[in-house]
């Protein structure tokens, strides 16, 4: 639980500070996926329903960690930084755990397993994913430099390189996407149309993860243009 001394901690310290601690916990939550798809791969349905429970955790925390900051910010916020700008962000960022967590429990709600053909691309593509995330997460602990900077200088061009590399990452991510896809179409036919429906679901669910974070990025690219 966190409580408003806290919350009053990070404002006082740093104006972006809350919304960068809940990106890390945005992280730390996101982070948890591929030890439970390991577990799903491997059929050890305990660790992954140990894992399911610890992901679910987290993105409480992360939800709580949300709420708190929201009743918290200053109406008159904030130097370079409108309230409202830091109100989007959050929500976006608030969005990947909630993913995380869907992902978690629909797989292990259902018991998936995918085809063994697919499973190292599918981890490959949660890597490259979670990589997006951390990505996002790295910009995010920039904005005490940009602010301090004003959105100007050569801050604002390192943020950029960065901004550049997760539109690289979330590109990587979309090319593992159609693979993965390719190969379960190939083998539609010798699979359970409702097992297949989910299957489905689940790649588009972890690619989210990649483009809410490129939607972090985004929102923050529209502060660095005004």
């Amino acid at each position: 639980m966190f409580t408003k001394n806290f919350v009053y901690d990070l404002f006082g310290r740093s104006p972006v500070r809350p919304l960068q601690a809940h990106m890390d916990k945005v992280q730390v939550c996101v982070a948890e996926l591929p030890v439970f798809f390991e577990a799903v791969c491997s059929d050890d349905w305990e660790k992954a329903g140990i894992q399911q429970q610890k992901i679910a955790t987290l993105e409480r925390e992360a939800d709580s960690l949300k709420k708190e900051l929201r009743l918290q910010l200053p109406k008159g916020m904030m130097l370079a930084m409108s309230r409202r700008d830091v109100l989007e962000v959050l929500t976006v960022q608030d969005r990947i755990a909630n993913t995380a967590k869907d992902i978690a429990g629909l797989i292990l709600g259902r018991r998936m397993r995918f085809p063994d053909n697919m499973t190292q691309d599918l981890q490959d593509y949660l890597a490259r994913c979670i990589d997006a995330v951390h990505q996002a997460g790295r910009i995010v602990h920039e904005l005490d430099e940009l602010v301090e900077a004003g959105f100007r200088g050569h801050e604002v061009d390192v943020v950029n390189d960065m901004l550049a590399e997760l539109d690289h990452i979330e590109q990587d991510t979309d090319a593992i996407q159609r693979r993965i896809r390719e190969t379960l179409f190939r083998q539609e036919a010798n699979l359970f149309p409702v097992d297949v429906m989910f299957m489905y679901r689940i790649i588009d669910n972890i690619g989210d993860l990649a483009d809410e974070a490129q939607r972090v990025g985004s929102r923050l690219q529209l502060m660095l243009a005004r």
